[in-house]
Formats: structure tokens, C-alpha cells, sequence
């Protein structure tokens, strides 16, 4: 894997796309995992004395949209730093190419929202390729260090990285397909644990089945793990389910059984009536749930069921929370199998998706987990075996 140590970078100009799509709040970075990730790549070329530039997107905006600009996030990464960030507003042809010559070694440009522009998003492979054109045509150096993008065919991802003079990647992206490749070989330790959470089943369905006989034990909470309720045979109420996927799900837990995977689901839920409930919320074993009601988190019994799974764990891969985290009442449940995994020392434990890293900086945890992975659905697609278009960018310039 060729990476900046392995690139002529001294002196040079690098655009680097870094995958900075954080949560904000009121123009404050509330987790601001994916930016601490990518500062080894930074610090690296600020010590070879380059002109950097970074790119990135936030959220999916059709059109300019104030509340997505990536100033804040600017602002932020200031802070981390200790040094100046400029931030260019425009993506005008003049102004960029401005900017970008006016640089002096050891300066930082951080460009507004990418997917401000419509091309970078484009289904039509010219109009990506001549945006990226314009992206890379005053730098030395294309780094790509945004892996949460690799499963998408963006114009700062594939044509960039095409179309750069020289391409390398960046130290983040090597370590995600270090320490996920390994998963992929299966080249672990036994057992192996697979934590699925979050709301739906159909975004967990590909790396579920791909899976099953591979891992030792498969945990299943959030949301989607009222679908796996209801195909066996429980009340759930007004939960969220995808009762179209309910004969899939009865399928998963059989297809385990028979090739020696144990499906463990909640034998507890906390519920209230409603999401905005003010009512304080109730602890029912699942065959006594009401038949009004929603399950929004995992129950004591069940945090210990699983939390006892995972102790026992060599290799543990951790992808969505255990319900409703985002509200107090409800955040126990994810922060219980947060402390499992990081007390389990002995394990390689890696985490990946947006909500699962919040739950781990929220329990205090990140440095206790061997990897977090800063990427969700690149995270998964990966983890299924899936081609992403980033990484056959990468083996045409003979990256990877």
C-alpha cells in the first residue's frame, strides 16, 4: 500500500480528501472521532513542509445549505491543531486556483462542503471527472484518507484520484484495510463476535449473512432487532419493525444454528410509549410485552446475556448502538455492551459506523477499543466482500 512515507511529498502541494461528515451541534463538533483519526496524515505533511488542502463532505445537501458549511469543522480542526485554517468559501475556478497558489509551505486551505456541488455527486462519470479536474489541477500530490466514502463513486474519490499528477493514501485508509482485511481473511482468533445494531435489518442484511459460520456468535439489539423478535413469534406493539424482511430474519437465526452460528437477541426491553415519552419508561421480559408500546432500548438481563458473550471473546466486530442512545433514558443498554467490549483486553475489538463511534466517545472508551473504524457503510460493504469504487481507483495507479 503506497501512503505519503512512500511518495516524494517534501515541498510539495497535496489536496487531501479526509472524511470530516461529523455530527454538529448549534456549529459545534460534538464527536470529533474521524477528524482526531486523520490528524497523523496532516502532521506528516506539514513536517515535510507541504501546502496542504482538505477536502471533504457533510451530510447530503442538493444544493448550497448553510447549516452543512464546513466552517465550523474548519474552526474545529484549528483548535486540534494549534495552527491557522483557512477556509475557502467557493469552489469558483479563479478562487480556488488562487487560494491554492497563494499558499505558502506549512499553511492549511480547507474547501467548503464538496457535495455543495452537484458534479461530485454526479451519476454522469464527464461531469465527475471534470470537477475533479478542476480539484486537483494546481497540487502535486492526490492523498485519499477518507475511507467512510471509499464505497462511493464521487468525484473527490475515483476521478481525483485518477487525475491527480501522483496519488498515495493517506496513514487512516491504510490502517482501515490493515486491520479490516484481517476480518476479511479471517485471520483471527476464536471466539469471534459479531455486535449488529442500530434500526434496520436491511443495512445489516449483507454483512449477516455473509458472516454467519464464520463468526462464533452474533449479538443482535437496536431497532432491528424487534424484525428477529417478531419472526419468533413475540408481541412487539408499535415497535419499529420491516416486516418484510421477518421470513429473512427466522432464515438468519436458522442458518446460524446450522452452520454453528448462535444468534443471541434481547430477552429484555426497556419501553415506553412513544419516542418523546415523558412518562418514565418500563422493563418487560419479552414474552410480557405490551401489546401498546415501544421497545427502545435493551434490558438489564439482556445487557448482561450479552455482555457475557463478549467477555468470552478473542475478536469482537461492532457495528450499531443497542437502542435509542441518543436520549439518557435510553442509553444504557449500548454504554453496557460499550464497557463489555472495552474491559475485554484480550480481545481485538473494532468498531465502525457514525452511531457506534458516538456510543464509544460517549462511554469514554476510545482508547480502550484496538480500532475504530471511521467508516459505516464502507465499513460494512468491506466486511461483506463488496468492490468499492475507491479502492479500484487505488489498483489502477497501483496504490493497493
Amino acid at each position: 500500500m503506497k501512503t505519503l512515507k512512500d511518495t516524494d511529498i517534501a515541498g510539495k502541494t497535496l489536496l487531501i480528501r479526509v472524511d470530516y461528515n461529523v455530527p454538529l451541534d448549534k456549529g459545534k463538533v460534538i464527536d470529533d472521532t474521524r477528524i482526531r483519526l486523520s490528524l497523523p496524515t496532516i502532521e506528516y505533511a506539514l513536517e515535510q513542509g507541504c501546502k496542504i488542502i482538505l477536502c471533504s463532505h457533510a451530510g447530503k445537501p442538493k444544493t448550497v445549505d448553510s447549516m452543512l458549511s464546513l466552517l465550523p469543522i474548519a474552526r474545529h480542526l484549528e483548535n486540534l491543531i494549534n495552527k491557522p485554517v483557512e477556509f475557502l468559501p467557493s469552489l469558483d475556478d479563479a478562487e480556488i486556483k488562487n487560494a491554492i497558489l497563494g499558499l505558502d509551505a506549512g499553511q492549511i486551505l480547507f474547501l467548503e462542503n464538496l457535495r455543495f456541488y452537484p458534479a461530485e455527486t454526479s451519476s454522469d462519470e464527464t461531469e465527475r471527472r471534470n470537477f475533479a479536474k478542476k480539484l486537483v489541477a494546481d497540487v502535486d500530490v492526490f492523498v485519499n484518507d477518507a475511507f467512510g466514502v471509499s464505497h462511493r463513486s464521487n468525484a473527490s474519490v475515483v476521478e481525483a484520484l485518477e487525475e491527480a499528477k501522483v496519488a498515495c493514501m493517506g496513514f487512516l485508509m491504510k490502517s482501515e484495510i490493515m486491520y479490516l482485511g484481517r476480518m476479511l481473511k479471517n485471520a483471527v482468533e476464536h471466539p469471534y463476535v459479531l455486535i449488529s445494531g442500530g434500526v434496520k435489518v436491511s443495512s445489516k442484511l449483507g454483512i449477516l449473512e455473509s458472516m454467519l459460520g464464520v463468526i462464533d456468535d452474533c449479538i443482535i439489539g437496536g431497532a432491528m432487532a424487534n424484525t428477529f423478535l417478531k419472526a419468533q413469534g413475540y408481541d412487539i406493539g408499535d415497535s419499529l419493525v420491516e416486516n418484510d424482511l421477518i421470513d429473512i430474519a427466522a432464515n438468519i437465526i436458522a442458518t446460524g444454528k446450522a452452520k454453528g452460528t448462535n444468534v443471541h437477541l434481547p430477552i429484555d426491553c426497556v419501553v415506553a410509549t412513544s419516542f418523546d415519552s415523558q412518562e418514565p419508561p418500563i422493563v418487560y421480559d419479552v414474552a410480557d410485552l405490551p401489546s401498546k408500546g415501544m421497545i427502545l432500548d435493551i434490558g438489564p438481563k439482556t445487557q448482561e446475556l450479552f455482555a457475557d458473550v463478549i467477555t468470552r471473546a478473542k475478536t469482537i466486530v461492532w457495528n450499531g448502538p443497542m437502542g435509542l442512545f441518543e436520549r439518557s433514558e435510553y442509553v444504557s443498554g449500548s454504554l453496557a455492551v460499550c464497557n463489555a467490549v472495552a474491559a475485554n483486553q484480550d480481545a481485538l475489538s473494532i468498531v465502525g459506523g457514525g452511531d457506534t463511534d458516538a456510543v464509544v466517545d460517549i462511554g469514554h472508551a476510545i482508547d480502550k477499543m484496538s480500532f475504530i473504524s471511521t467508516g459505516g457503510g464502507a465499513f460494512l460493504a468491506f466486511l461483506e466482500g463488496k468492490n468499492l469504487p475507491a479502492f479500484d481507483a487505488f489498483r489502477k495507479r497501483d496504490i493497493l
